[in-house]
C-alpha cells in the first residue's frame, strides 16, 4: 500500500497571522511529507506492508511506528486548524463544562499541560475508556491510538509547528493557537463517537 500525504484543508496562508505561510509550507511540505516517505520506504517487506497506518500505529515498533506515528498525528492536527471561525457544538461545550467546569478552565489546563510537556511531543483531547474527557501529553511519536483512546483535538509541541513565527515561546504559539481551533472538526468526531451522553457519575450516580 503506498501512503500519501494528505491534502491540506486550507490554503498555506490561511493560518496567518496566528501561523504563517512560511511555517505551513515547511510543516506541511517538508516534515509532514518526510514521514510519508519515510513509512513508504520502511514499510517495503514488512508484515505491514499492505497496512493502514493505524494498524502499523497499533503493531509496528522502531522507526516504522515513529513515522507511522507521526504521518497520523499531523493530519490529525491539520485538521484540528481552521482559518474559518467555528465554536464547539453544545455537545462538546457540555461534555467540556461537565469534565473541567468551564471552557476557559479547560483551555487553561490544556495550555499549561502543553507548555509543560518536555522536549518535543504532542498535547491531545481524547475520550478514554470511561466515557470521560482527558487531556494527554505524549513526548515524541507517542500516539493515544496505543492506549485505546478517542482522540478528538491535537495541538503539535514539536519546535518546527512554531519556531519561525514564536522562536522559543511555545507559550504566545499556544495562546494564539485557540484563534485557529477547527472546533467543527472536534465536534464531528464526538458526534461521530459511539456514546454520545453523558456518562453516569460514579460519585453521585447522576446521568446527564
Amino acid at each position: 500500500m503506498e501512503h500519501t500525504l494528505m491534502n491540506l484543508p486550507f490554503k498555506e496562508d490561511a493560518l496567518e497571522p496566528y501561523i504563517s505561510a512560511e511555517t505551513i509550507s515547511y510543516h506541511y511540505g517538508k516534515h509532514h511529507q518526510g514521514y510519508v516517505n519515510k513509512v513508504n520506504a520502511l514499510v517495503k517487506g514488512t508484515p505491514f506492508e499492505n497496512s493502514t497506518i493505524e494498524e502499523i500505529i497499533e503493531g509496528a515498533e522502531g522507526a516504522l511506528f515513529n513515522n507511522a506515528s507521526q504521518v497520523y498525528n499531523h493530519d490529525f492536527y491539520f485538521r484540528s486548524l481552521s482559518g474559518d471561525k467555528s465554536e464547539p457544538s453544545q455537545l462538546l461545550q457540555d461534555w467540556i463544562a461537565r469534565e473541567f467546569g468551564s471552557m476557559e478552565d479547560f483551555k487553561t489546563r490544556f495550555s499549561d499541560t502543553a507548555a509543560s510537556l518536555f522536549g518535543s511531543g504532542w498535547t491531545w483531547l481524547c475520550i478514554n475508556n470511561q466515557n470521560r474527557l482527558t487531556i494527554v501529553p505524549y513526548s515524541n511519536a507517542q500516539s493515544p491510538l496505543r492506549d485505546g483512546l478517542y482522540p478528538l483535538l491535537v495541538c503539535d509541541v514539536w519546535e518546527h509547528a512554531y519556531y519561525i513565527d514564536y522562536r522559543n515561546a511555545r507559550a504566545s504559539y499556544l495562546e494564539k493557537w485557540w484563534n485557529i481551533v477547527n472546533w467543527d472538526f472536534a465536534s464531528e468526531r464526538l458526534g461521530a463517537y459511539k456514546y454520545v451522553e453523558f456518562p453516569c457519575d460514579e460519585h453521585s450516580g447522576a446521568c446527564g
